[in-house]
């Protein structure tokens, strides 16, 4: 089963340099291991995922135009997420205030074609189906 994701936890971007992090706002007011949980309604950009590093993805506009300026070779931007929808699939049965739980095995989508996943869910012993 997959762990329960919590505040700190490490992200990735298929399409960023560097490992982002899950924040979150003390609204949910559910603690897993000492740490605010997350669900899957947690996916607003910059406010509870970080950028991760520079972008160097083609259909991020800021990369597409960078990429046009130094003749066609890729030059990445920095990376500013733009997560519209949710994450998913979510728990099936845990739930964080009134929303599906977020667990390790999520994903979310950036508007620029990237994939965002869990590295580190920032639990160790909590489980969640």
């Amino acid at each position: 089963m997959p762990e329960q994701v919590v505040m700190g936890a490490l992200l990735s971007c298929t399409f960023g340099s560097s490992p982002g992090k899950l924040t979150l706002l003390p609204t949910n007011r559910y603690c897993v291991e000492r740490q605010f949980s997350a669900n899957i309604m947690d996916h607003k950009p910059m406010v509870n995922i970080t950028p991760f590093g520079v972008c160097k993805s083609i259909a991020n506009p800021q990369v597409s135009a960078a990429t046009s300026a130094a003749m066609g070779v890729l030059t990445p931007m920095p990376c500013i997420p733009a997560t519209t929808s949710p994450w998913t699939p979510g728990a099936i049965k845990g739930h964080v205030a009134g929303q599906p739980a977020l667990h390790s095995k999520c994903t979310c989508m950036c508007q620029w074609a990237g994939v965002i996943k869990v590295d580190h869910p920032g639990t160790t012993r909590t489980t969640i189906a």
